[in-house]
């Protein structure tokens, strides 16, 4: 459980008994802190004399104290739409998830739809219908018969959680309403109807896409997250990101119109205690679309952007690559946008490179997933650099993976920032880089970035939410089924990856100057710990616990219970 509160300015606060990792170089560890007004105040004795002009004093018996958690690749609005859905978690049988069909049924109006959440174990979904005794989904005829009156929908995991294929589940009443018959076809590709020996649907969807294309293409009746939805899920998702020691996020994929508005609502109620910076995922479909844009419409994301310390909105998503159909259904589907929350695209390299220019010459900085294509995104920023200088535009590379190192100092020279998911590609997709002729060290390479002076920041992906797990990835580099070390040379040591977590991420948001290090004058965000990782080895990191979390001086997360001793 825990407890949140509004934005409202709160009375002093003073931390003390803890060990205080402040990440601020004159002062690098404390046993005290105070807090007012927001900002950090004071250290050691400084802070405890506050406590004799009324401030609030917490013993925090010997725990660990570290900056806010900066998640900057978050895609926070996901993890709460997980918990509007009946869970299939415990499922072990065709019957357990038939049950659960059952009991949805009784409570549900006759003709409305019953969809679960995916079959499988959450974070991941590892497995799906494998983990069920008899390895697959229930029948057509077997939801039929649990569910005789409603359409029933049981969706395919969504990719990136886990890895595909996965598979969805249909009743009769389900395709009839989305008018599938034997002759339907997909027009998106890596999606694959059923069939019996008859030749007839058997109810079972499979989806071989990262990012689900199958609601979008051929299950138009089955129903959306709508607003009221995606608001109740961001509230929810903001707690459990607050749980986790996280204080600020920034959505470097991008952010679909309706996912900025829930945001904005928050916001404009006063609700938002997590410190936002928002990337437009744009909608246009061609480059002259784009240009009008980005010249017309735009103007608010140029440059740092609009907004405040809570909510800002600043740049756009660019793809490198994607599948044109799929991009298409997706903009057909608008304002939905299933589980992903940004906008699909198909970019080909010439667009891309027309579309880089065009944003460089409306001051709207760039920010790209490269994967393994640095070496095929990097003469492009140097092209665009040549014409419209980058250094302070703050222009962002994302999810990197395989790198060369010349491409790497070129976004040093270029001043572009950069994020990784350490967990998508070396331990969740680690597979495909067990063998690489370096040994790896020239995938997601951190210690060479730190060497070459770039300021790197880790992020989870929402794959899963906890930041403690990214940490212990970025210092153990084992790949999921094997526990075989990909890299072992680019391990980052605890501090390192807690900088790069927590106050390395201030410049993505033009924040550096108030936000980051616990120092007098920056903000007072920071995260209460059950354990020091700066103490332990890797293996240790990701099961630390987070008691307490403070953003702008206001407990917004406070675990009951927990043990800071």
């Amino acid at each position: 459980m825990s407890r949140s509160h509004t934005r409202a300015s709160p009375r002093a606060l003073v931390l003390r008994n803890a060990r205080i990792h402040t990440f601020h170089a004159a002062h690098p560890l404390a046993r005290a802190i105070a807090l007012e007004d927001g900002r950090v105040v004071a250290y050691d004795d400084a802070a405890l004399a506050l406590a004799d002009r009324g401030a609030r004093v917490i013993d925090l018996q010997g725990a660990t104290v570290i900056p806010g958690i900066n998640d900057t690749h978050a895609h926070m609005e996901r993890e709460g739409l997980k918990t509007l859905r009946p869970s299939l978690a415990e499922a072990r049988s065709v019957e357990d998830v038939l049950r659960v069909v059952r009991e949805q049924a009784r409570s549900t109006p006759a003709g409305e739809y019953i969809v679960t959440m995916p079959v499988g174990t959450p974070p991941y979904f590892f497995g799906g219908a494998a983990q069920l005794a008899e390895g697959r989904l229930p029948t057509r005829q077997e939801l039929d018969a649990a569910a005789p009156a409603h359409p029933v929908y049981i969706p395919a995991p969504f990719g990136n959680w886990g890895k595909p294929p996965g598979s969805a589940a249909l009743n009769s009443l389900a395709l009839a309403r989305n008018g599938l018959t034997p002759a339907s076809r997909p027009r998106c590709g890596g999606i694959e109807l059923g069939r019996d020996e008859a030749g007839e649907l058997d109810g079972i969807i499979v989806e071989r896409n990262a990012r689900p294309a199958v609601e979008f293409d051929l299950l138009p009746d089955v129903p959306r997250f709508g607003f009221a939805d995606r608001l109740k899920g961001l509230r929810i998702s903001q707690q459990r990101y607050h749980a986790k020691g996280v204080t600020s996020i920034y959505e470097g994929h991008g952010c679909a119109p309706e996912t900025i508005s829930v945001y904005r609502k928050l916001w404009e109620d006063g609700e938002l205690t997590m410190r936002s910076t928002l990337v437009v995922s744009p909608a246009w479909s061609d480059l002259a679309e784009a240009a009008r844009a980005m010249r017309d419409w735009l103007a608010a994301a140029r440059g740092r952007g609009l907004g405040d310390p809570w909510f800002r909105v600043s740049g756009i998503h660019i793809a490198y690559g994607g599948d044109p159909v799929v991009a298409c259904c997706a903009r057909a589907n608008l304002p939905d946008t299933g589980w992903s929350g940004f906008v699909e695209q198909a970019v080909t390299p010439a667009d891309f490179r027309a579309l880089c220019l065009l944003a460089a010459e409306h001051d709207l900085r760039v920010n790209v997933i490269v994967s393994d294509k640095l070496h095929e995104v990097a003469p492009v920023l140097r092209e665009v650099d040549a014409r419209f200088p980058l250094a302070g535009r703050r222009w962002v590379v994302q999810h990197i993976a395989r790198s060369r190192i010349d491409d790497l100092r070129a976004l040093k020279a270029l001043d572009v920032l950069v994020t990784t998911i350490p967990t998508y590609f070396l331990w969740k997709g680690g597979a495909a880089y067990l063998d690489e002729p370096d040994g790896g060290n020239g995938v997601a390479p951190h210690a060479t970035m730190l060497e070459l002076g770039l300021d790197l920041s880790l992020a989870t992906d929402n794959i899963p939410y906890d930041p403690f797990h990214t940490l212990w990835v970025a210092g153990a580099r084992r790949e999921r089924l094997t526990g075989r070390v990909i890299g072992a040379g680019q391990a980052l040591s605890a501090r390192d990856a807690l900088h790069a977590f927590t106050v390395a991420g201030a410049r993505l948001s033009f924040d550096e100057d108030w936000k980051g290090p616990l120092a007098p004058g920056f903000a007072a965000d920071l995260a209460v710990l059950d354990r020091d990782p700066l103490q332990l080895p890797p293996d240790a990191w990701r099961e630390a616990q987070c008691a307490m979390t403070v953003v702008g001086g206001r407990i917004v997360h406070e675990a009951r219970g927990a043990d800071l001793a």
